[in-house]
Parts: structure tokens; C-alpha cells; sequence
């Protein structure tokens, strides 16, 4: 299949003239707490090399309320990427992460991988994924911290197994650079995509916009020992699984949050929301 270069349709964000839910109601954002700060309920891991579920070495964990990536207990990385997924797939949403990096990178991890870590998303199920590939097809919102002295900046995209479209163009290349300034230390940073299907994907770091890109496809490489039969090229991705990353770094998540964008925009509806961006009228309440 050819990549798939159509015409973005703009996005209406539609304004109601009055809603019967009470006033600020439509307003008011429903975050969802993928994370519960007590255990790693709704999530599962793959890691290279191990099954979609063997949490190898016990690298994701809940500690102090806090969800950690930790590699005490590996002697070497030996490339043991990992992936924690959630169990629900999303399509207009945003994701939304709190987190730091902390201590050393684990002994052999590559040099690329300090303090590097993401969230992905539109990811191929996670069953889906071979046994001994590396990184799940999809959209990865890089999460990166400095060395304290050099530019580096944050919430860059990269593609592993996947293209996308910038400036009316096919970007091929692996990873495209945000303009975010530099994380240096053990610092909290909040980090957000948000989505809309397979059109426009903005990262936000503490509230600013640092890079904007549209439609995401299945199509290029940077991903090994996958099932050809998960990668039909050109596809656009309009929904997948939403994953964060073990890369050899450790670091700490203390939020992980998602608001739904889809949802009743029918003013009349009790339960309609103005920031919904997808209309699923099914779901409306009256």
C-alpha cells in the first residue's frame, strides 16, 4: 500500500449556543487517571526477548505512589527495550504524563538511551508484537532529559515502523527535532499529545506547544523482528494502544492521564461537553 497523502480537512471545534447541563459543566474536563498511584492495574508489559506479560526483572513497578521504571535487577540492558501498555485503545484524545528522570543508566544501555525514555502512541496491539522485536508500530512522544550542559530538546517525535506528514510533505526520517528547551536534573516536566485520530498530533511540554505534525501512518523501519502481516504500509493510524517506554534510563511517572475527546455534542445532553472534538452520540444522556 502507498503512503496515504490526502488533504486535511479542518477541524471544526464546535461552540454551542446553550447546553441544559449546568452552567461550566460542559466546560469542565473529565481527566481519567490511566495510573491509580497503587499498582499497575489496566497495564501490561512487553519486553524484548520475554511474553506480553512477563514483567522481566520487575522493571515497571509501584513504589511510593510512584510508577517506576528500574533496572536493579538486570546485570546488562542487552537492548531489553520494554513497553508498558494500557489495555484500552483511544483514537481523539489527550495523553498527558508528569515524570523525571533519576540515577544512572543502566550498565550497557546505549548511549542514545540516557535519559531517554516516551510515550506511545497509537500502538499496534500488543499481541500482535513478536517475541523479540524492539519497538511497538507506532508514534513515539520522546521524553528526553539533558546532561547538564548541552541543548537537548524534549518531546521530539520518532517512528518506529511509521511516517507521517509535515507541511504538506512525507516525513521518512526517524525522529524530528521539537523546539522545547532543555531538562537538565531530576526535574518534573509535564509532557502532552494530543490527538485527533489520523490528522493533526500536537506535543506540549509545561503548557506550550513545541511541535505539530499530521496524519501518522504505518510505513518505514526502525523497528525489528516484527510480523509483516502488523505492518501494512500507508495505513493511516487513526487509533492503537497508548505504551510508555523502558529504554535503560530509569525514571518516574507520577501522573499518567488521559481526556477523552470523544464523547455527546449534543448541547441538550446532560453529559455534553464543549471540548469534545468526535461526536459518539450514542453516548449522550438526557
Amino acid at each position: 500500500m502507498k503512503p496515504i497523502l490526502i488533504a486535511l480537512a479542518p477541524i471544526v471545534l464546535l461552540a454551542p449556543l446553550f447546553a441544559q447541563a449546568p452552567a461550566g459543566a460542559q466546560d469542565q474536563k473529565d481527566w481519567v487517571q490511566l495510573f491509580n498511584g497503587k499498582n499497575l492495574d489496566g497495564w501490561k508489559p512487553k519486553i524484548t526477548g520475554y511474553a506480553f506479560g512477563d514483567n522481566f526483572g520487575n522493571t515497571f513497578r509501584v513504589e511510593d505512589g510512584l510508577l517506576k521504571v528500574s533496572y536493579d535487577k538486570y546485570d546488562q540492558f542487552n537492548s531489553r527495550f520494554g513497553h508498558i501498555f494500557y489495555k484500552d485503545k483511544f483514537s481523539h484524545y489527550i495523553i498527558a504524563v508528569e515524570y523525571r528522570f533519576t540515577g544512572e543508566q543502566a550498565k550497557g544501555g546505549p548511549a542514545w538511551a540516557f535519559r531517554n525514555s516516551g510515550i506511545m502512541i497509537h500502538c499496534q496491539r500488543p499481541e500482535t508484537m513478536g517475541k523479540d522485536q524492539d519497538f511497538p508500530i507506532s508514534i513515539e512522544v520522546q521524553l528526553l532529559g539533558g546532561n547538564g550542559k548541552d541543548a537537548r530538546s524534549n518531546a521530539n517525535v520518532c517512528t518506529p515502523g511509521t511516517n507521517l506528514v509535515m507541511d504538506g510533505s512525507l516525513v521518512t526520517k526517524h525522529c524530528i527535532n521539537s523546539t522545547s528547551k532543555t531538562f537538565h536534573g531530576d526535574q518534573w516536566v509535564r509532557v502532552e499529545a494530543v490527538v485527533h485520530g489520523d490528522s493533526v498530533v500536537r506535543h506540549v511540554v509545561n503548557g506550550e506547544t513545541v511541535l505539530t505534525y499530521e496524519m501518522p501512518q504505518v510505513g518505514g523501519g526502525s523497528v525489528t523482528n516484527f510480523d509483516p502481516t502488523a505492518k501494512p504500509d500507508g495505513m493511516l493510524l487513526n487509533e492503537g494502544f497508548i505504551s510508555l517506554q523502558s529504554e535503560s534510563h530509569p525514571i518516574e511517572f507520577r501522573k499518567v492521564e488521559l481526556l477523552n475527546l470523544v464523547g455527546c455534542i449534543d448541547p441538550k445532553a446532560k453529559n455534553f461537553k464543549s471540548y469534545y472534538v468526535k461526536a459518539d452520540n450514542s453516548a449522550c444522556k438526557y
